[in-house]
Parts: C-alpha cells; sequence; structure tokens
C-alpha cells in the first residue's frame, strides 16, 4: 500500500542531501573552477600557488575523511551536515577579503576540514541508506545529478551577475570593478551554504529515511571503531573501488582547466570561457542521473569500464590535437564528452559499495577508507597541473596536463575492468 507520508518524507530527505551535498563544496571549489582567470589576478596568485593552496585542502582533507567515517556510523546526518555547512560559510567571509598566497594556504586549509570531517561519510551513508539493497544506481545517481543541478543554476546565476559587471566588456574593466564583481560573487555562495544548512537542519529526520527499523541501527552500533576497520580493510573489492575514485577523482579535477584552456588555447574572453564551463556543468545531473539507472540495469561495475572509455578518449584527443581558429564548437563538443563521463562517474562509483556487498553498518567506514585514498587528487591534480601550465605557458602547458589526466583514466579502465571481473567471479 502506498504510504504517502513516508514517500513525502524520503523525497524531502533525498533533497535535503542534494542541498547539502553540492552548497557545502561551493566555496572551496565553484569560484575558483568557474572565475579562475579572475581568482589568480584578484587573489594575486600564479597557477602554481592556487594548486598548492588547493593541495592544502586535499592534504586536510585527507586526514579529515578516515576519523568522519566512524563518527557517520554514530550520529545523525542532520547535525553533521548542518553544522558542516555553517562553519564552511564562515570560511566564506574571510575568502571575500581576498587574503593573498597565506591567507588562500589557511582558507583552503580550512575549507579541508569543515566539508569534510563532518560532512563525507555521512552524506554517502544517509544516501546508501536511502536506496536500500535494491537502488543504490538511482540513490547514488539522483544525489549527484541534483547535486549538478544545483552547481549548475548556482554557477549559471553567479556567471550572469559576473558579467552584469561588465556592460562595457571584460577586456575594458578595471581591477576594481574585478574585485567587487567576485566579491558579489563569493558572498552569494555564501548566503547559499548558510540557507543550505536551514533547510537540512528542517528537512532531514534523525530517522532512518527508509521509515522502518532494522538490525543494523540508523545511529548506533555496539561494534567498536577497530573492529568496523578490520572488517573493511579484508574487503578486497574495497580497495580496487579506492583505486576507481582516485582516477575518476583526477578527471574531475580536470574540469577546473576548462575555463583557463578556452582563454589560453581557444582565445576566449574570460566571460564567454565562463559561461562556456556553466554550461558544461549542466552535463552533470544528466549524466550522473542516466549512468546512476544504467547502472541499475546492466550493472555499476559495467557501466564504470564505459564512463573510463569514453573520459580516456577525451582527454587524449585535447592531448593530441592542436586547435584551430573558428573551432570553438569542437572544445565545446570534446569538453561535453568529458563531461559526461566525469559526471556520469561521480554517479556511479560509491554505489560499488553495495554491488561488491559491503555490509551496510560498516558503509561511514568504507567510506572514509575509500576517501582517503580516492580522494589524495585533491593535494596533488591542482599543484602538479599548475606547475605544467607554468612550466609551459599557452597550448604546451594544456597538453602536457590533458596527457597526464589521459594516464589516470586509462589505469581506470584497467581498475573497473578488474573489479567488474572480480565481482562476476564472485557471484558465479
Amino acid at each position: 500500500m502506498f504510504d504517502k507520508s513516508r514517500a513525502v518524507h524520503r523525497l524531502l530527505f533525498m533533497i535535503g542531501l542534494v542541498v547539502a551535498g553540492e552548497a557545502v563544496f561551493a566555496l572551496p571549489f565553484h569560484v575558483a573552477r568557474f572565475f579562475r582567470p579572475t581568482v589568480l589576478e584578484v587573489f594575486a596568485l600564479t597557477n602554481t600557488e592556487l594548486g598548492a593552496a588547493q593541495g592544502i585542502y586535499g592534504i586536510l582533507a585527507m586526514l579529515a575523511y578516515f576519523p568522519g567515517g566512524p563518527l557517520a556510523d554514530r550520529f545523525p546526518a542532520r547535525k553533521l551536515l548542518a553544522f558542516s555547512l555553517w562553519t564552511t560559510a564562515a570560511g566564506g567571509l574571510y575568502m571575500a577579503t581576498f587574503p593573498g598566497y597565506r591567507g588562500a594556504l589557511i582558507l583552503w586549509g580550512f575549507f579541508g576540514v569543515s566539508t569534510i570531517l563532518l560532512f563525507w561519510a555521512a552524506l554517502i551513508r544517509a544516501t546508501r541508506d536511502w536506496g536500500g539493497s535494491d537502488d543504490q544506481g538511482r540513490a547514488f545517481g539522483l544525489l549527484d545529478s541534483g547535486r549538478g543541478l544545483l552547481a549548475a543554476a548556482l554557477a549559471s546565476i553567479a556567471v550572469v551577475g559576473f558579467g552584469f559587471f561588465f556592460p562595457e566588456g571584460y577586456s575594458s574593466a578595471t581591477f576594481e570593478e574585478k574585485k567587487q564583481a567576485l566579491r558579489i560573487v563569493i558572498h552569494g555562495y555564501t548566503a547559499a551554504t548558510v540557507l543550505a544548512g536551514l533547510f537540512v537542519w528542517f528537512v532531514i529526520s534523525d530517522g532512518h529515511p527508509a521509515g522502518k527499523e532494522t538490525s543494523e541501527k540508523w545511529a548506533s552500533h555496539t561494534e567498536t571503531v577497530w573492529v568496523h576497520i578490520m572488517r573493511v580493510m579484508r574487503i578486497p573489492a574495497v580497495w580496487l573501488q579506492a583505486l576507481i575514485v582516485v582516477c575518476a577523482y583526477v578527471g574531475f579535477k580536470g574540469f577546473d582547466n576548462y575555463a583557463l584552456y578556452a582563454v589560453e588555447g581557444y582565445g576566449m574572453n574570460e566571460v564567454d570561457a565562463a559561461r562556456l564551463v556553466a554550461i558544461g556543468a549542466w552535463m552533470r545531473p544528466i549524466a550522473a542521473l542516466g549512468a546512476g539507472f544504467l547502472g541499475d540495469r546492466f550493472t555499476i561495475s559495467r557501466m564504470t569500464v564505459i564512463a573510463f572509455i569514453l573520459l580516456l578518449m577525451s582527454d587524449l584527443f585535447f592531448a593530441l590535437t592542436t586547435p584551430l581558429p573558428g573551432t570553438g564548437w569542437v572544445l565545446f563538443c570534446n569538453m561535453l564528452l568529458g563531461a559526461l563521463a566525469m559526471f556520469g562517474l561521480r554517479g556511479l562509483y560509491f554505489a560499488l559499495f553495495q554491488e561488491a556487498k559491503v555490509p551496510v553498518a560498516v558503509t561511514g567506514t568504507a567510506v572514509g577508507l575509500v576517501s582517503v585514498l580516492g580522494f589524495t587528487p585533491d593535494i596533488f591534480v591542482s599543484y602538479f597541473g599548475g606547475v605544467l601550465l607554468d612550466q609551459s605557458p599557452g597550448l604546451a602547458g594544456h597538453q602536457h596536463f590533458f596527457m597526464f589526466l589521459a594516464a589516470f583514466a586509462a589505469v581506470g579502465v584497467i581498475a573497473s575492468y578488474t573489479i567488474m571481473r572480480m565481482l562476476r567471479e564472485k557471484d558465479c
């Protein structure tokens, strides 16, 4: 019998996860992703220095992932998510002062803790509980497609607002005008983060999202933290899953480079480049949701292999070709192919927990282990990319960077094919 109140509860629960899951990362990632050329100028940073600041984020995030796992297995998601959002918003106020290189190191380090320690494992744990045993692809597809929809909407609003400050064109704008425009963008993202925390506090309950009690309680387990850790570490598929997340996340981090590549490789101005990347961001809801549903139909591991193959093709094209005048459409089409693959992977890789039969009771701990390894690209991709771009200015640096991305995509193909074979043999 259809239970309307339960259905409404589940709907609001997922919307809350979506809003929280994207809003918390808007300040540390969206601002530099969509407005990278202006960020470099206003903060007085080189590509290498911005990469170093984002690398500090990655180091502290890596340290925060693992302890966040057991916390997510023991405390309600509502409180953990809301507190993380409000703490991150406080960092946005400091960001709007444009603190320079040393301040940027402190800022992104702060974000590394505020967005991860109490947040990440709780988000993934709650999503897995929402999906149950049969709808993991749908659960994680909805989560990341919803996050992508929110990210694209926020980015589009920010880009329109940013362009409003330059009615006569970006090239004729003064430095102060650029600072003011970027400050308004940062304040906008900060306000959105605060509101997201309030929304989460009221729509996510402390109970199980499926509206039922299970033998594995939502907020309490009798096993010790070390028992959870050892159970997870004995599952071979978890280690392969961590490698898959590494490769997929390297590809996703490459998306941050598209705006600068459009300017330096294809000669676009900064506003048009921001618009282009904002359009690309709209692929995320389509790709993540589509990949999730296809994963439930054809297995998550098989769809992961296909996504990595598409990503490898896109990266190799940019790495091995030279842009020609008037071929912006080529950049756009291949960017969409890469976005389809990288965003599709985001809707897949945590859904592998169910296919690999990871016990629900240790989901948070498994997320912590996979994340502490899988999201190490936060440490090195931005910094290494910045070094490549600064050492070989212009097109050559971007081609080297895309070859770097292609190498990880190739490893992703191998890792995802291996786990697909492993899980298939396990079911036989």
